[in-house]
């Protein structure tokens, strides 16, 4: 029997079926078969997402594109450390297959954790609410870290996001912070996705600047804007999906408010 989870934490069950849907594509994107075996174990009602073209692609790319920088910095950090805010259920872990020297850290709730631990293996779970503070006591400081945020800004209201990344560089030595960024509008808008009123969730946060965390005291310099409407992955996106997001992708404006991945070093 699934959980009793709240509406933001029961969205990680949005994230995972949509991964999963992918997964079973002829031209998937994540190829994430784990996704796809979770779902089926699990007791709980996903079709009642109804998970759109739009939703199983654009979940699949960003978490496509997210993987492949924590890749790169373990490449290049193999002393390095992972901390996968509100992880849910991904499996982000088995994907990009660190070295045994890479610390991979899971953070979620502790409903989400417990579930988590009994069905994923793997990584050192944390359980705790991101905006509370003690948790990252549970980190070691100074080895290089990879923040990786994805799908966390829109659910932590007013500056609280900004506070949890002061906090996160204040403890941290270096290292590099990955998210997928809301705009204000997107943030906004997310009130009407079906998806979300499914889920009983009434917009979220946001910002439009990917230079604005620079100006949030938490030392973070951006290393690129990704515009996920622009990369050759859109060619496996279903038709007329495929056509509309090229389309997207001539105008800076709306590639920024419909998908982009945003790198931070610090």
């Amino acid at each position: 029997m699934a959980p009793v989870l709240n509406p933001i934490q029961e969205s990680l069950y949005l994230t995972l079926y949509a991964r999963a849907c992918d997964s079973r594509l002829p031209n998937s994107i994540l190829k994430d078969k784990a996704s796809g075996d979770l779902v089926q174990r699990l007791d709980y009602d996903f079709t009642r997402f109804k998970a759109s073209p739009s939703v199983v692609s654009g979940t699949a790319l960003r978490g496509k594109k997210i993987d492949d920088t924590v890749r790169a910095f373990c490449k290049e950090h193999p002393d390095g450390i992972v901390l996968d805010l509100g992880c849910g259920l991904d499996t982000r872990m088995l994907r990009c297959s660190p070295p045994p020297s890479v610390d991979w850290y899971d953070v979620d709730y502790a409903k989400v954790i417990d579930l988590r631990t009994g069905l994923l293996p793997g990584g050192h779970p944390i359980p705790a609410d991101l905006t509370t503070e003690g948790w990252l006591d549970e980190i070691p400081s100074e080895r290089p870290a990879m923040i990786v945020a994805e799908g966390v800004l829109p659910f932590m209201p007013g500056d609280t996001f900004q506070r949890l990344t002061r906090r996160l560089t204040s403890h941290l030595a270096s290292g590099a912070l990955v998210l997928n960024g809301y705009t204000r509008f997107a943030g906004w808008s997310m009130r009407f996705h079906p998806a979300m009123k499914t889920l009983g969730i009434s917009g979220g946060e946001g910002f439009d600047d990917p230079r604005e965390p620079e100006r949030w005291n938490a030392g973070l310099r951006l290393v690129e804007e990704i515009f996920l409407t622009r990369v050759p992955e859109v060619d496996s996106f279903p038709q007329p999906l495929r056509a509309i997001t090229r389309l997207t992708a001539l105008s800076d404006g709306l590639s920024r408010q419909g998908a982009r991945i945003l790198h931070y070093r610090f």
